[in-house]
C-alpha cells in the first residue's frame, strides 16, 4: 500500500472506528510506516495531546510527530543535539507550510460540542503525509551519518 492510501485509510479508521485523538493517529501512522513499535505507555501519553486537551494550544499532529522523531532518533541511535534540530526543523517547516502550530489556529471552530466529530480528518491526512516526506527526507538527508551523531546522551 503506498504511502497516500496508508494515510488515508488509518486516519478514517482511527478517527471513525477507534475514536482517537490527532496526535494518538499521527503516532500509530508514523509507527506503522517506519516499522517502530510503540509501547502503551507512549501511546497513553498522547491521550490529550489535541490541541493541549482540546485548549487550543500546540497542534496535537505536530506533537505526535515531535514525539515520533525522538522514539525514531533515539531507536536509530542519533545524538539528542541532532534529534532536537530535527524537530526544530520540522516545526519550522510544519509552520511555513501550514501557517501555525497552534491548534487554535489550525481549527479556528475550536471543539465546540455542536461542530462535527473529527473537523481535522482532511487536515490530518495532509499533515500526517507531511509528516511522513518530512521524515525520509531527514533519514535520506543522512540525518544520522556522522558518526558524532550516534552518540546518545541520556
Amino acid at each position: 500500500m503506498n504511502t497516500d492510501e496508508l494515510v488515508q485509510r488509518r486516519v478514517a479508521a482511527y478517527y471513525w472506528r477507534d475514536d482517537i485523538n490527532c496526535a494518538t493517529t499521527s503516532l500509530k501512522i508514523l509507527s506503522e510506516k517506519f516499522g517502530v513499535e510503540l509501547s502503551d505507555q507512549v501511546i497513553d501519553a498522547a491521550v490529550g495531546m489535541h490541541g493541549a486537551g482540546e485548549y487550543g494550544a500546540q497542534c496535537g499532529l505536530v506533537e505526535g510527530a515531535l514525539m515520533f522523531l525522538g522514539i525514531l532518533g533515539r531507536r536509530q541511535h542519533i545524538s539528542d543535539e541532532a534529534i532536537i534540530q530535527a524537530c526544530k526543523a520540522y516545526a519550522e517547516q510544519f509552520e511555513k507550510r501550514f501557517r501555525s502550530l497552534s491548534c487554535a489556529v489550525l481549527r479556528p471552530q475550536g471543539f465546540d460540542p455542536k461542530n462535527p466529530p473529527h473537523l481535522c480528518e482532511a487536515f490530518t491526512r495532509e499533515a500526517v503525509a507531511f509528516t511522513i516526506a518530512f521524515m525520509i527526507s531527514r533519514l535520506n538527508a543522512g540525518m544520522h551519518g556522522r558518526a558524532a551523531d550516534r552518540k546518545v546522551n541520556r
